[in-house]
């Protein structure tokens, strides 16, 4: 029998193979070699069934074996080549890679300076100066007031520029000499702050000084019997008082001097508003005497509320102390205070006792002379102002006592006649005008009254 060859040749004879065939075969470009191997590969596998299906010996497949294995190894040599391939050319790139990442970046810094460049220039070219709004000396002053060592510098080749230079400079200039005059105002000024400081000092330390004066000086007024400054200053304010309530603050002076009556009397109320009024009616009075032929002439308007217009006060009131003229120290046991007040428009002098804590009916003043309550009005003119069935406001803490017109030299005639009444002028239990005009009357029956009071309270 023929000894048959085995059906597949073993690896180092494929390899020897492949070799040879390296070594005989011309190199062929990898894509091209590998197309002609898959393309053979294909056309074995198709006759290797064609001999399967027609039965034919395996001999000859034997043979188609060995040249499927021969187009294997060309595959796997294409395969070897492609990747040999594939690797050049990545190492190319990467090598090619880092000059083209370098020129990138460059090209990134170009474009990135030429954008700047171009920003740069586009804010130049759209830049406005504020020359044109600068409040700068004119050329006439310029050349006028500026000083040759300004005036005789070059700065420029342009004429205009040079001029304008010229003229900053000179600004520039004048601010400096206005900063130096600016401080030599302010240290001025330090200097006059400095010493109104100390004047304020001196002057807010002299009060004291002046009240330590006064003190020390107060033995040499009484043994010279020079008036208080207290006493002076009650002087001063009494001008300014009305006449009848001048009438009383005199009455009550001469009887304190001549007398030495324990009693005090002061002035109280704003000057200011006393001053306005006395200027008001000063006015008022120049007008009316004014004789130039107007028959118009400026009327006060007329007040249309009660506390404004009938019942409005002058803004001067007398405060009358008086003591107890039974005690050793008179001035240390105080029986009443007295408020003595006008009425503006009634033309009549109210009284009323400060801090009362007794009712309006239980004062001591209400029938101090006999018919005298203080609920009606004094006299006929002051009715007629109120209006009939009008009485006195019984809600006002002070009243107009008969006795106080009489204090006040307002003259209260009675409605009728005493011959026509039929009353005896000559009775004790009335009153005569004399003892009402009397101020040493008047604060007898006060004290008495007073008096009366308090043991009635024990």
């Amino acid at each position: 029998m023929e000894k048959e060859e085995p059906p597949f040749k073993t690896i180092s004879e494929l390899g020897i193979m492949e070799s040879e065939k390296d070594t005989m075969a011309p190199e062929k470009p990898p894509l091209e070699l590998l197309r002609e191997s898959k393309s053979s590969i294909e056309e074995i596998i198709s006759r290797m069934l064609s001999i399967k299906k027609q039965g034919a010996p395996k001999s000859e497949n034997r043979e188609l074996l060995t040249q499927m294995f021969l187009n294997f190894i060309n595959l796997r040599q294409a395969n070897r080549a492609i990747l040999m391939e594939e690797e050049r050319v990545r190492t190319e790139t990467e090598l090619s890679k880092s000059p083209m990442d370098f020129t990138a970046l460059q090209l990134h810094n170009l474009s990135y300076e030429k954008s700047h460049y171009l920003k740069a220039t586009r804010s130049s070219r759209e830049f406005k100066s504020k020359y044109p709004n600068i409040d700068l000396i004119s050329e006439q002053d310029f050349f006028r007031d500026a000083p040759e060592a300004i005036k005789s510098q070059t700065l420029s080749y342009d004429s205009s520029h040079d001029l304008m230079l010229k003229r900053l400079n000179f600004e520039l200039h004048q601010r400096k000499e206005v900063c130096r005059l600016r401080a030599e105002l302010e240290q001025r000024k330090k200097c006059l702050v400095e010493a109104n400081a100390e004047r304020n000092k001196f002057l807010s330390s002299l009060p004291l000084h002046l009240k330590s004066l006064k003190k020390a000086s107060l033995p040499v007024q009484s043994q010279l019997s020079l008036p208080s400054p207290k006493k002076l200053k009650y002087h001063d304010l009494a001008e300014l008082l009305p006449p009848p309530l001048y009438v009383v603050y005199s009455k009550f002076m001469a009887q304190k001097e001549a007398f030495e009556e324990s009693i005090d009397i002061e002035v109280s109320g704003s000057l200011k508003d006393a001053q306005s009024y006395a200027r008001q009616q000063a006015e008022r009075n120049s007008e009316s005497s004014d004789d130039d032929g107007k028959r118009q002439r400026k009327r006060p308007k007329k007040e249309t509320t009660d506390e404004a217009g009938l019942y409005g006060v002058h803004p001067l009131k007398l405060v009358l102390h008086i003591y107890d003229d039974e005690t050793q120290d008179p001035k240390s046991h105080k029986l009443v205070i007295l408020k003595f007040e006008y009425l503006l428009k009634l033309n009549v002098v109210c009284v009323g006792i400060e801090e009362s804590p007794d009712g309006l009916d239980k004062n001591i003043l209400c029938n101090l002379f006999p018919d005298d309550a203080g609920l009606e009005p004094p006299h006929q003119a002051t009715k007629l102002i109120l209006g009939d069935g009008h009485g006195f406001d019984e809600s006002r803490t002070s009243r107009p006592y008969k006795w106080a017109q009489h204090l006040a030299g307002i003259e209260v005639l009675p409605e009728m006649s005493p011959f026509v009444t039929g009353k005896d002028t000559q009775n004790s239990d009335t009153a005569s005008v004399s003892d009402q005009h009397s101020v040493q009357t008047v604060l007898r029956r006060i004290r008495s009254q007073k008096k009366r009071g308090m043991l009635t309270l024990m």
